[in-house]
């Protein structure tokens, strides 16, 4: 972050929530925020170009949370997302922006659970709600949503809604809306179909940009050639054993070759898992805890699949297959090399796919960088096993469990050092906590003859 980027004090911001801002790490703004944070705490309305982890989900959080009435328990902001992933994402940074509001509830509707639960905990009324288009229309026709009191708006990933073919389902979730609102549209692009929806639904809307490409100073792309897909299975290995990554998105173009490359690798002994959109809700939502907390090192992914995938700390990115958009390119580069971090990008290019590179290229306005796979050092025998191994408890959020309680719980009774632990993941009905995978065993053991907040629980070892 360079040092003359403007900070989050020079806004006119509550002190308590400076003060969160503080606690959180957030200093200098990002260019998003600095860019957008001024109309959005005015309360005009916005269109704003920015790739994924830009900062975007705190340009409009902000502005949200300031607008809120904490005393009115009503849905006053609601934020439409592409996929379940993105919409937990953003869900939880919103809550940890807000983490310094008393009694402020944020509530995520999205697909792949059960409508009643939801509207059960919409009975009791919520602030904000983050959710995807299908299951907020169901709610809203259902009659368990209610927007009357809605003051902002906020389409996230706006032109991947469109791409996943839900411009119907928005139209018609906006038609619910109250016509005095303020409307955040984000979208990493901007095609004519983003402008007719930001002219549809919104009022002289201010735009600002984001430049969209990566900074090459942090994310090191590499080009290999090979000469036919025969080759790519151990061009990867050696990739990998050179660069040893702590965690690799593995993008393929289809799902099949997801399934396929998955199984090759957890066959040589690398714990490996496919991400694909044929999977059931609860499997990708387990797999995506899985890969943030250690417990599998590489996933093998579709773009689909992986949009809102958000690890913080992703170490390499390698296109198995040159995607077909110059776009897609960038987005996908783009979750490695985060916050000023460093990131690895390698991509493998047969000869059938020179035309997709010179798009990228011509696209990124530079060549990019070919890198000779002879040159690539790495013991032979070099192998990713997965570091951690997770827990299920069957107890989560609706037992008032948090990640405190299963800290103690295996630092006390379970008898583990607090180094062993790694990331605690609550749902509302499952905790997974990720281990050293040479303690899963005796964190199991202990656990299932022990006790967390006086009562006995469930625990299991995810395979």
């Amino acid at each position: 972050m360079s040092r003359s980027a403007p900070t989050f004090a020079s806004l006119s911001l509550p002190a308590d929530l400076l003060a969160n801002l503080d606690s959180l790490g957030f200093e200098a703004m990002t260019a998003i925020q600095a860019q957008s944070l001024p109309a959005v705490l005015a309360g005009r309305d916005l269109i704003a170009q920015a790739k994924t982890g830009s900062g975007k989900t705190a340009a409009f959080g902000l502005g949200m949370l300031l607008q809120l009435n904490l005393t009115l328990f009503k849905v006053q902001g609601m934020v439409l997302c592409p996929t379940r992933e993105l919409a937990d994402q953003v869900a939880k940074e919103l809550r940890r922006l807000g983490r310094h509001v008393p009694n402020l509830k944020i509530l995520t509707l999205c697909g792949g659970t059960p409508l009643a639960p939801q509207a059960a905990s919409l009975e009791h009324g919520a602030h904000l709600v983050v959710g995807t288009p299908g299951r907020i229309q169901d709610h809203l026709h259902k009659g368990t949503l209610d927007l009357a009191r809605l003051r902002i708006l906020v389409l996230d990933e706006a032109d991947r809604m469109l791409d996943m073919g839900f411009a119907g389902e928005v139209e018609d979730v906006i038609s619910f809306c109250p016509e005095r609102r303020q409307t955040l549209l984000f979208s990493a692009t901007y095609p004519e179909e983003i402008r007719q929806l930001s002219a549809a639904i919104q009022r002289d809307a201010e735009r600002v940009t984001v430049e969209a490409l990566h900074d090459s100073k942090h994310i090191e792309q590499r080009i290999y050639a090979v000469k036919d897909n025969g080759e790519k299975p151990a061009l990867l290995k050696a990739i990998l054993a050179h660069y040893q990554p702590v965690s690799t998105v593995v993008f393929c173009n289809t799902k099949i070759d997801c399934q396929k490359l998955a199984e090759s690798l957890r066959a040589d002994g690398y714990a490996a898992l496919a991400l694909h959109g044929d999977l059931e809700q609860r499997d990708r939502d387990l797999m995506l805890v899985l890969f943030a907390n250690g417990s599998c090192p590489i996933l093998v992914a579709t773009d689909m699949a992986a949009r809102g995938l958000d690890i913080k700390d992703l170490a390499a990115v390698v296109n198995y297959e040159l995607p077909y958009d110059p776009e897609v390119y960038v987005h996908r580069i783009g979750r490695t090399g985060r916050a000023g971090k460093h990131g690895l990008a390698f991509s493998m290019v047969s000869p059938s796919q020179g035309k997709r590179q010179k798009g990228i290229e011509a696209y990124l306005d530079h060549a990019l960088p070919m890198a000779d796979a002879g040159q690539l050092e790495g013991d032979a025998d070099f192998r990713m096993p997965a570091r951690m191994a997770t827990l299920c408890i069957d107890a989560g959020r609706k037992q008032k469990l948090r990640p405190g309680d299963v800290l103690g719980a295996l630092t006390g009774d379970a008898g583990l050092p607090g180094e062993a632990i790694g990331k605690i993941a609550l749902f509302e009905f499952q905790t997974y906590v990720a281990v050293l995978a040479e303690s899963a065993d005796q964190a199991v053991t202990r656990l299932q003859a022990g006790k967390i907040k006086g009562k006995p629980v469930k625990v299991r070892l995810v395979e």
